[in-house]
């Protein structure tokens, strides 16, 4: 082992009495769960059914959302596997207890400390562990390693400050990617950073292009639906600090009748949002206080978890938030999935920063699906004539649906580097398939 990840274990040995004390400073913070603050020490709240379990993880909310077509090939295809999901943070931990199949188990991750690594993997025991994007964590990886389990860090993207980081650890770089059995990154760019550090990589794939359109409640589409009317739609999605207002101001003028939807990506924001939009004396609704929109209602602030897929079923037209920082001077986010309403055959428009969805960016861009403004203030000229002629905007959509339909193929690959390390499925006499 090297020097770098010797230090790094004594280190967090020696340290590891003082992390339940942290973390229930964090829970005090709303930052963990105080009633499962134990999964993060290793010590699981779930039984571990018999016979063999993969395991997948993602840290966050994007993460975690883009296991959920994995989990789905993996119950479909090998319903004799058990299925365990961790994540590291609240939000996607709610999501997930609403999306995960039932049967699929959900943890939190432990913190990468000997003793918390230690039990987790003492308890679940898995055959197969599935990393998304770039958790390199060196007690959680190595230990998992030693004790013979298969791992894949998939869809895998690492910045350059990441990389500049690890360089100065040539050698726990190289050890800690060396354990990986099968290393496939998202883009080139990705791949060429990790080959600088010493991966192997077994090809691309990015599972935030894979999966179907997000779900959503028929019913509360309905209800939704009645209560907008025949107003135009246009919904902003995952917005950031500073977009909401931005865009309302933007588009007071675009349509009398107007119905906007407001979909922070972190809901807890809401209060915020409205003390803003009360002050500048405009009409709204939260969802999350159980309210629809009404004919005095200028914006819907949509502040709940998980339902997406219905507000994004209800646009005329979609605006992809956290990509206007530049011409707003905030901090930079990088963009959200352009795809999601490209999959529901929904036009869309962004702004300039999508530097997380670059590729996919542009492939929706040349496909006619996505349109790029540079502010807030640019959208009114091309939201109006979309929202004017529905022909146009369904024909926008459907060339956004095309070009998200031919993105989609990251899962297949993922499956076919993936099943060779899976364990052989095992039947036994007189039990229906599944049961171990």
């Amino acid at each position: 082992m090297s020097p770098a990840l010797i230090a790094w274990r004594l280190l967090t040995r020696m340290l590891e009495p003082l992390a339940p004390r942290l973390l229930d400073a964090r829970a005090k913070q709303g930052k963990e769960d105080p009633a499962r603050v134990d999964e993060r020490l290793g010590r699981a709240s779930a039984a571990r059914p018999p016979g063999d379990l993969v395991w997948l993880h993602g840290v966050s909310v994007g993460e975690t959302l883009s296991l959920l077509p994995v989990v789905e090939r993996l119950r479909r295809q090998r319903p004799d596997l058990t299925v365990l999901v961790t994540s590291g943070t609240l939000t996607s931990a709610t999501l997930l207890a609403r999306r995960l199949p039932e049967g699929v188990i959900h943890q939190f991750a432990p913190v990468d400390a000997p003793g918390a690594v230690a039990g987790f993997l003492d308890h679940w025991r898995p055959s197969l562990a599935v990393f998304v994007e770039s958790e390199l964590w060196p007690n959680l990886i190595l230990e998992a390693r030693r004790r013979g389990v298969k791992l894949v860090l998939a869809s895998a993207r690492i910045t350059e400050k990441t990389v500049d980081g690890w360089r100065r650890f040539p050698g726990a770089a190289r050890e800690i990617l060396s354990a990986f059995d099968r290393i496939l990154p998202q883009d080139e760019t990705s791949a060429a950073r990790l080959e600088s550090l010493g991966a192997r990589i077994d090809g691309h794939v990015n599972l935030k292009l894979a999966g179907a359109a997000p779900p959503h409640d028929p019913g509360a589409f309905t209800r939704l639906s009645a209560a907008i009317g025949d107003r135009p739609v246009v919904v902003a999605a995952s917005t950031h600090d500073g977009e909401e207002i931005a865009l309302v101001r933007a588009l007071d003028k675009l349509a009398d009748r107007l119905c906007l939807i407001l979909v922070p990506r972190h809901p807890e924001r809401s209060a915020a949002i409205a003390a803003a939009l009360g002050r500048d004396g405009y009409r709204f609704a939260l969802r999350s206080q159980g309210r629809e929109p009404d004919r005095d209602t200028d914006i819907y602030i949509a502040d709940t978890l998980g339902e997406m897929g219905l507000f994004l079923r209800l646009a005329d037209v979609v605006v992809m938030g956290g990509s206007f920082s530049a011409a707003l001077e905030k901090p930079p986010v990088g963009g959200h999935n352009p795809l999601e309403p490209a999959r529901l055959g929904k036009p869309a428009v962004t702004g300039p920063d999508m530097t997380n969805w670059a590729a996919v960016a542009a492939a929706l861009v040349e496909a006619g699906g996505l349109r790029v403004v540079d502010a807030p203030w640019d959208l009114p000229a091309i939201l109006a004539p979309l929202l004017a002629d529905d022909g146009a905007a369904r024909s926008m959509g459907e060339c956004g649906r095309r070009a998200a339909a031919e993105a989609g193929s990251g899962l297949d690959r993922l499956w076919e580097a993936v099943t060779p390390l899976l364990p052989l499925a095992q039947t036994f006499p007189g039990l229906p398939r599944g049961r171990r």
